[in-house]
């Protein structure tokens, strides 16, 4: 063995900077090399030297990458890579205590006892290899370290409990990806650290924890060796692990160095454990806390003086037993088992000729298997690679062929990992000299193809594990910066970036896809970002014109398309309130700016349709009875049954009438109306502000513009269709100025004798025949139908223009041509039917009164008729001692009167209640009600109670037809006319 010039033994638990101190001091030699026990933690020492020397003089060898400037000071390696050859000023080997490890142990005790620098040598590692080191290494200097914070048990907890900065280790893939999962649905996401990643995968996820992207770190053991971390709490997800052999209980030396990893520096760390983890032992505990473990007794060895003459003198030398008592021989490693494996394929025997093709296929068993296959599937493999290199070297065409299997960036984690670990064996094959024809670029290619899959790998992993959203707005809210809030035309609403909702009018909707906690966090973000945005669009939204705003047949408030308020019952029907939907966060002062501009918004428009209705109600001119009624059509937002008020029309004198008829009122035979506001939008306002009145739940919607009948369902109530401006008659309702158009028609028809439906009523209600008949049906009449032949009309040749005598042949005296008589035998042309209707009054039966006794009460004493809802159509009964109905007309005594002028009514058509007084000796006063006055009677005779000169009708002879004048030519043709 070399002598050295110094050793010393760097022992102590973790966190106390002994990585740091070997660093340093190589830096402070001309040369040097350190070997670490991964590769991921060789990157990052590499990079720490990169930033302190630059990239030129500092070279990074392990199993899978070479970067070796010209000019190489400082050697960065992998145990298994040291370059032992080179005579470095400084080595240094750490985590020295592997020397234990059952699979790795060898390749650490040789370089425990070989591995010296010109000048000094450091290993660093735990302090339970003092004996060891002390017995094997002659005259070695111990300097302790102490740990530079407190590690504490803190016992179990869940994962929904665990604080913040923490890392969870599990020993499986399975089970780190399932903790990963749970994580990110209940914390926002976490990164993920195994041994397998490439360092680039690694170095991301890792950046994403140390940046704050995430609180959270799931690992395997591989964060317990030296990789340095922000880490306050570290829990185990189980204390038994599969070392490749069996399940096994964790060590406490290996439990000591994964809690060691929390409390970085100064700053104390916590350890526990989490899910079904065996909980440990107070003697465990105490071990942990206070860094007391049992020395290490045996150290694992290979012999190392290999003997190359043929395979089984190979494997004796690689099996030679050791005499020291601190060592033991360690089990088959891969490399051997690959060596005994290819050693009895006959293709491979036949191929050793000599001891450089045993060295050859030592070389060959040693690449590692990064695939985790079978023995055999792994030897198949090197068996190809060891027939190549016999041949000269790995064909470029196989090579390419075989990474262009690889060269794929989807897939799943599964998928992109199982890539990885190809490459990985590709790029060890690259790293090797003479093995591939083009050195340089298959080191390139095979590191920009890794390269690729770890990137791939690092966002299948981020996807899976992280909501990159949550973590963004978690680091932000954490900082206290000022988060920037962004709203898109379609409402939806990104802070940092991250969508996190929608804005729907001032209320916030928070994306629901987010978990619990994660919803939190968003919710927390967004409010604190939109609140300059809820000011800002207040202020647009209360200078915004009326034209933006409208109200919904429910009694939304919509500003363009989006919600931003209700209606609520006011006072008065008139007089609703609104109610703004602004979320609480938005402030007060908001809230009051939207509910005050969508209350002006409301009262104009209400001012703007019912401007009739509230200039009659602020008249002061309407006194009395007119007044009173103005407020009952103001209380009906201007719709009116006349049968619900009839007696109060009955007592409204001409002048009433005529002061309400100024504000448009029209005395309707079916409805008392404003035809200003049968229009459809007071109509569809009507609706709203009668439902909101009147407490419905739902508000029923107002028909479609245009229609003059509508379908009448039974389950609407009546009211719905007065409101909306129709009246119900048969199964449609027809509208109420429509209805008012028909009725003027009717009162010219002779109801008692019966009359067909004329073209101009059709037209009015836009029916056909059977229509008009049952919606007259329902008006209180009887549709009597019938057939009839068609009457065909005759065209009359036009008027000669002719200045031409009349031949005398010709008389127009002349009786018109005999009609041709009828073929004999041949059959009669049919006859056109054509089917009509005669429509009668015919008002169904009401409840009969009993008769009143004789002399039981005065006649002026009678009791009002209570105004009930009377039959739909049915026409009123003739009181007792009123009117009889005059010539053709039905009666109408109690029948609601029309609108018609009084000076524009016809002769003999004028209602009792407006006729006017015919002064002393008439048969009529004038007073209020326009009653008859029985006691003005001339004759005394039975029609004692009819006004004297009231209009009768009588029975006439035929008028006599004058005889035709034959010297006038018109009388002549009017009579040929008539004759035809």
């Amino acid at each position: 063995m070399a002598t050295p010039s110094r050793v010393t033994a760097v022992l102590g638990p973790t966190n106390t900077g002994k990585t740091h101190y070997a660093i340093e001091r190589m830096l402070a030699h001309r040369t040097g090399v350190i070997g670490l026990p991964l590769r991921l933690l060789a990157r990052e020492v590499y990079d720490r030297i990169v930033k302190a020397r630059g990239p030129s003089v500092v070279a990074l060898v392990t199993g899978e990458e070479r970067i070796v400037p010209e000019r190489t000071q400082y050697w960065v390696c992998t145990v298994e890579a040291m370059p032992l050859e080179i005579g470095a000023d400084f080595v240094a080997v750490d985590e020295i205590q592997l020397c234990a490890d059952a699979d790795r142990g060898h390749v650490f005790t040789d370089r425990l006892l070989r591995a010296r620098g010109l000048h000094e040598t450091l290993f660093m590692g735990s302090d339970t290899m003092r004996s060891a080191i002390a017995a094997l290494v002659p005259g070695v200097q111990f300097m302790k370290r102490d740990r530079f914070s407190t590690l504490t048990w803190t016992g179990s907890k869940k994962i929904s409990r665990m604080p913040p900065r923490s890392a969870i280790v599990g020993f499986s893939v399975e089970n780190v990806y399932a903790i990963a999962e749970l994580i990110r649905r209940q914390k926002g996401g976490c990164a993920v650290v195994m041994g397998a990643l490439s360092p680039r995968t690694r170095n991301a996820q890792v950046a994403l924890y140390q940046n704050g992207d995430v609180d959270y770190l799931v690992a395997t053991d591989a964060i317990g060796m030296g990789l340095n971390l922000d880490i306050r709490h570290v829990a185990f997800s189980s204390t038994a692990k599969f070392d490749g052999h069996r399940m096994r209980a964790l060590y406490p030396q290996e439990l000591a160095q994964i809690a060691g990893r929390a409390g970085r520096h100064t700053e104390n760390g916590t350890f526990g454990i989490t899910g079904e983890a065996r909980p440990m032992d107070e003697e465990m505990i105490d071990a942990i806390e206070n860094h007391r473990f049992a020395p290490v007794k045996k150290l694992h060895w290979r012999n190392e003086v290999l003997e190359f003459g043929t395979v089984e003198r190979l494997v004796r030398s690689l099996e030679a037993p050791t005499s020291n008592d601190w060592l033991t021989r360690a089990r088959d490693s891969d490399d051997l088992v690959a060596l005994k494996n290819l050693s009895e394929m006959a293709e491979v025997r036949h191929r050793l000729k000599g001891p450089q093709d045993v060295r050859l296929l030592w070389d060959v068993c040693r690449v590692p298997d990064f695939r985790s296959s079978s023995p055999m599937e792994h030897a198949s493999l090197l068996a190809r690679i060891f027939e190549f290199l016999k041949a000269g070297r790995v064909p470029s065409e196989w090579l390419a062929k075989a990474m262009g299997r690889i060269d794929k960036t989807d897939g799943d984690i599964d998928a992109i990992s199982k890539r990885l670990a190809y490459i990985r064996t590709w790029t060890y094959v690259a790293q090797r000299k003479g093995w591939v024809e083009d050195e340089t670029h298959w080191r390139e290619e095979t590191r920009a193809v890794e390269d690729r899959l770890s990137d791939a790998l690092h966002a299948r992993l981020t996807q899976r594990f992280v909501d990159r959203r949550t973590s963004v707005l978690m680091r932000r809210l954490k900082q206290k910066e000022t988060l920037v809030a962004e709203v898109n035309d379609k409402g939806e609403v990104t802070v940092e970036g991250e969508f996190v909702g929608r804005l729907d009018g001032f209320r916030f909707r928070q994306d629901a896809s987010s978990s619990p906690d994660e919803a939190r966090t968003l919710q927390q973000a967004a409010m604190q970002a939109l609140k300059p945005e809820f000011h800002l669009r207040a202020d647009r939204f209360y200078n915004a014109p009326d034209t933006e705003m409208d109200f919904t047949e429910q009694g939304g408030l919509m500003w363009g398309t989006t919600a931003v308020g209700k209606l609520v019952k006011g006072a008065e029907p008139l007089r609703a309130q609104v109610e703004a939907f602004v979320d609480d966060e938005a402030g007060p002062d908001v809230v009051e700016k939207v509910r005050r501009r969508l209350q002006h918004f409301i009262d104009r428009k209400t001012a703007a349709l019912f401007e009739p209705l509230l200039a009659m109600s602020r008249d002061e001119a309407l006194t009395g009875l007119a007044r009173g009624f103005a407020f009952r059509l103001v209380e009906a937002l201007g719709v009116l049954p006349r049968d619900a008020v009839g007696e109060d029309v009955k007592q409204l004198d001409q002048d009433a009438r005529g002061a309400l008829r100024k504000h448009g009122v029209r005395f309707g035979q079916f409805t008392i109306f404003l035809p200003a506001l049968l229009k459809p939008a007071p109509t569809r306002l009507r609706l709203v502000l009668w439902s909101l009145y009147n407490g419905l739940q739902e508000f029923p919607e107002s028909p479609p513009p245009g229609l003059v009948t509508i379908p009448n369902i039974a389950e609407v109530p009546k009211q719905h269709y007065t409101l909306s401006g129709y009246h119900p008659a048969g199964t449609r309702a027809i509208r109420i100025d429509m209805l008012e158009r028909l009725a003027d028609l009717l009162r010219a028809k002779d109801s008692r004798a019966g009359f067909e439906a004329m073209p101009e009523m059709l037209s009015i209600t836009g029916m056909t025949l059977e229509q008009f008949a049952d919606l007259m049906t329902g008006l209180g009449y009887k549709a009597e139908k019938g057939e009839r032949p068609k009457v065909k009309t005759v065209e009359l040749p036009p008027p000669s223009t002719s200045t031409a005598p009349i031949p005398e042949e010709e008389s127009v005296l002349a009786p018109p041509p005999e009609p041709e008589a009828p073929v004999e035998g041949a059959e009669p042309a049919p006859v056109e039917m054509e089917v009509f209707y005669s429509f009668s009054w015919a008002p169904k039966p009401r409840f009969q009164r009993p008769e009143r006794p004789q002399g039981d009460r005065p006649r002026g004493d009678r009791p009002a008729r209570p105004q009930g809802d009377r039959p739909q159509g049915d026409r009123p009964k003739r009181a007792e001692g009123e009117a009889k109905p005059q010539g053709d007309r039905p009666p109408r005594a109690d029948r609601p009167q029309g609108d018609r002028p009084q000076g524009d009514r016809p002769q003999g058509d004028r209602p009792q209640g407006e006729r006017r007084d015919r002064g002393k000796g008439g048969e009529f006063k004038g007073g209020k009600g326009g009653k008859f006055d029985r006691n003005d009677r001339k004759d005394g005779g039975k029609d004692g109670g009819k006004p004297q000169g009231a209009k009768s009708f009588e029975a006439r002879p035929p008028r006599v037809e004058k005889p035709i004048d034959p010297d006038n030519p018109f009388a002549v043709l009017a009579a040929l006319k008539n004759k035809v």
